[in-house]
């Protein structure tokens, strides 16, 4: 791997706030962001990056290459948890098996953020329509996770509502808001953009250091509880989305040249959602465990993403 990337990363303002969020937990400081400010922070970085990719996708022309991505997107989302459900069932039950092959089947919005700031901080250019991309592997890898817990569930009575999923997990908010101002930056004409540009590109890193130092402190509490359940568990947060990630890296020339493109590809295949799964799985699976899939995707494989995996995940993608 390439120092300079790792430096590089390691040494990111944003970054270093979200490690000084689990230093906090651990000195058992009361420091914290408070919860609404929190959520508005997060509303602003969905806006933000919607908004942008929107403009990028205006700018750019729809050809077939668009097309193979937004289909890799969604083949990725659908693949993902059905392979990693069969290994999950050799240790957990059926529900929290399902549940957590649906997190990392699914995508982290807030590692898709960070990693779209690491793109900008190396000067590498990325397509617009990567955004939709991100969008539209939300809900495939939810219906498949439900999918499986419904057929492989030995108590056919309990029958999950599917539709009540699908429209849960379509209306989520995170993923309503990113599509929306995705489509709205894609309608808005350059010049009305430029009036709201301090907003949405000047500010934006600030707000993504306060949001990771929130994301720390958050992860700093799960960590402790989540070590206690053992290795299995660790070594599949880290392993698999390491798995993922550096194929899809190498994977992904097949239909895209670019550097940025095949970036995030490969850190969506790597990363795990624990915001819109965990709202979804509580109305389809409330028998699953949240205190396991949860600290999985948000203790350890997005600290591990947004750490080593992304200059790694770069590496490979120059190296191919």
């Amino acid at each position: 791997m390439d120092l300079h990337l790792l430096l590089d990363n390691l040494t990111n303002p944003a970054l270093l706030f979200f490690f000084l969020g689990i230093i906090a937990v651990q000195l058992k400081s009361d420091l914290e962001i408070p919860p609404n400010s929190s959520k508005f922070i997060s509303l602003y970085l969905m806006f933000s990056i919607g908004f942008k990719g929107g403009m990028e996708l205006s700018h750019s022309n729809l050809d077939l290459e668009i097309l193979w991505s937004l289909l890799f997107g969604v083949f990725l989302a659908l693949s993902v948890p059905i392979y990693t459900y069969f290994i999950l069932r050799r240790k957990f039950s059926v529900a929290n098996s399902g549940a957590i092959a649906a997190s990392y089947g699914s995508v982290s919005a807030v590692t898709f953020v960070t990693a779209v700031s690491f793109l900008e901080m190396e000067q590498i250019e990325f397509g617009g329509h990567m955004v939709a991309v991100m969008a539209l592997m939300e809900a495939p890898s939810i219906i498949i996770g439900v999918l499986l817990m419904s057929y492989f569930q030995k108590n056919k009575k309990n029958k999950i509502s599917l539709y009540g999923v699908v429209k849960h997990s379509l209306t989520n908010g995170s993923v309503l808001l990113i599509m929306g101002s995705l489509i709205i930056g894609f309608l808005t004409s350059d010049q009305h953009a430029s009036g709201i540009e301090p907003f949405t590109t000047d500010i934006f890193k600030g707000f993504l250091a306060v949001f990771l130092l929130d994301m720390g402190i958050t992860s700093g509490k799960k960590l402790a509880d989540f070590l206690k359940k053992g290795w299995f568990v660790f070594l599949f947060a880290i392993i698999i989305p390491l798995i993922n990630g550096s194929l899809v890296a190498v994977i992904s020339s097949l239909f895209t040249d670019s550097i940025g493109d095949r970036f995030l590809f490969a850190i969506l295949a790597a990363s795990a959602s624990y915001i819109a799964v965990p709202a979804a799985m509580k109305l389809a699976a409330p028998k699953a465990n949240p205190s396991l899939y949860l600290p999985m995707a948000l203790a350890i494989t997005f600290p591990f993403n947004i750490t080593l995996g992304m200059p790694l995940y770069l590496y490979i993608v120059n190296a191919f």
